[in-house]
């Protein structure tokens, strides 16, 4: 038995930011990083807005975990040229932001969680679906020496490593063949259904939660409008590769026209400033 939940990019920017929720992300960050994690805390992020998809997002969620970790969550469905600079930038605003004026630099462990759904990415790879990527220590370039990139505050407490780890998640790779706990997390983005024999942490408790048929009308009506927006998105995009653009230039475009269309500028004047159709305007502002 299969249950069918929302995807887990609409639940991650909505229900998953419920502290009564945070068992499954708990859960997922348990597996991923083969140790226990508990959430503590949802941070503020540029993310946080009334609608899940109306915004120009640097990260769709940052959580404060054990021991005062972080952990940032991107979840990415279209190519994007500068992807791995933007992966970079939230790891790195995820640690300088720890850091107050003038105090020391008491920065704990971040963890930059990334789940890619966009071909860019795909075709690196030819079998591998979750990759890992830190930096551990100085190695010597003369001499097999090296320093731990790890420090302590406090003669009581051991030496932490200070570098971000990142995660390179691509569920559409997935084969569907259970290699470890965490592959059960894999299938479930990849298919948005929890399989009733699964026993990863936290992902009953995903299938309960983030469960279709247990939405209201209301949340099924918002959850119903993100999708159309998402695909009227794919859409534009195909379009313009059908049309010889250049998806940066495009995601440019359509980002600089969200925030006109946020300030209520008119679409005929937005046409006219960005190149692009009143058409593929109007699909941007019914998502």
């Amino acid at each position: 038995m299969e249950r069918t939940i929302i995807s887990f990019d609409y639940a991650i920017k909505t229900v998953l930011r419920e502290k009564a929720n945070f068992d499954v992300l708990s859960g997922f960050l348990t597996e991923l990083l083969e140790k226990p994690v508990e959430v503590l805390e949802i941070l503020e992020s540029e993310s946080n807005t009334e609608s899940p998809h109306g915004k120009i997002n640097r990260i769709d969620l940052k959580a404060k975990i054990s021991g005062g970790e972080l952990a940032v969550f991107e979840i990415q469905y279209f190519d994007q040229i500068d992807f791995l600079g933007k992966i970079l930038f939230n790891a790195c605003k995820a640690v300088v932001e720890q850091v107050a004026k003038g105090q020391p630099f008491a920065i704990k462990k971040v963890y930059s969680v990334n789940i890619a759904y966009c071909d860019a990415i795909e075709k690196e790879v030819q079998k591998e679906y979750v990759f890992r990527a830190n930096l551990t220590t100085f190695q010597g370039i003369h001499f097999d020496e090296h320093i731990p990139f790890s420090q302590t505050l406090s003669k009581e407490e051991p030496a932490t490593d200070l570098h971000p780890e990142y995660f390179m998640i691509l569920p559409n790779k997935f084969d569907e063949q259970m290699r470890g706990k965490f592959d059960e997390w894999v299938y479930t983005l990849k298919k948005s259904s929890v399989k009733s024999e699964f026993t990863a942490a936290g992902i009953q408790a995903c299938g309960e939660k983030l469960d279709v048929l247990k939405m209201t009308d209301a949340e099924r009506a918002a959850y119903n409008k993100y999708q159309e927006a998402i695909a009227n998105e794919k859409s534009i995009l195909l379009t313009a590769r059908l049309d010889g653009i250049e998806e940066g230039e495009l995601n440019a475009k359509i980002a600089i026209a969200k925030k006109m269309l946020s300030k209520g500028v008119d679409i005929v004047e937005i046409a006219e400033m960005t190149g692009l159709t009143t058409e593929q305007l109007t699909q941007i502002k019914g998502g």
